[in-house]
């Protein structure tokens, strides 16, 4: 009987962030990163001036994660479809295969990488400067230095690891 062996079958480390059973850690992980960020806004940004820790906490955090999670999607979406669609655009191997092992690599795939964290982190802003902190936060100054910070801070910079370092380490 004949074996068959499947060589290079290795997704991109940013596209496992969205497989079962990892997603899990990772929306555990963004859970807990997102929460430390609410609260050192919180206390940075003295929103206690405006409302109790808890209550803030509270009315905020699954907002800021679920759409967190949205905009890391988003993100996603744009490298998968750019790797998956290299061919129709006639992207050379190199470059597609760079975007989804090695950013870094070549130096269109970083920027390409760059621009689809910079689109999730736009959305991760837009998402709670308009939707979560609106009624949380009315001074509109102090909503876009909280929602900056968190698009900023949160923003999916996994999508720049080489996935080399899941197979040797840092």
């Amino acid at each position: 009987m004949r074996q068959i062996k499947l060589y290079n079958l290795i997704f991109p480390i940013w596209f496992l962030l969205f497989f079962p059973p990892v997603i899990f850690i990772t929306l555990i992980g963004n859970f807990i990163i997102d929460s430390l960020v609410i609260l050192v806004c919180f206390f940075v940004f003295k929103l206690v001036e405006i409302q109790n820790m808890k209550t803030f906490y509270k009315k905020s955090i699954l907002k800021v994660w679920l759409f967190g999670f949205l905009s890391d999607i988003i993100g996603a979406a744009v490298l998968f479809i750019i790797t998956v669609g290299g061919d129709y655009l006639g992207l050379p191997y190199k470059l597609k295969s760079a975007i989804d092992y090695d950013p870094f690599s070549h130096p269109i795939a970083a920027i390409i990488t760059i621009s689809a964290i910079l689109l999730s982190s736009v959305f991760i802003y837009l998402f709670n400067y308009n939707i979560t902190f609106k009624n949380l936060i009315t001074e509109k100054k102090l909503r876009f230095k909280v929602a900056l910070t968190i698009a900023i801070v949160t923003a999916p910079w996994t999508f720049l690891l080489p996935i080399e370092w899941t197979y040797y380490g840092f």
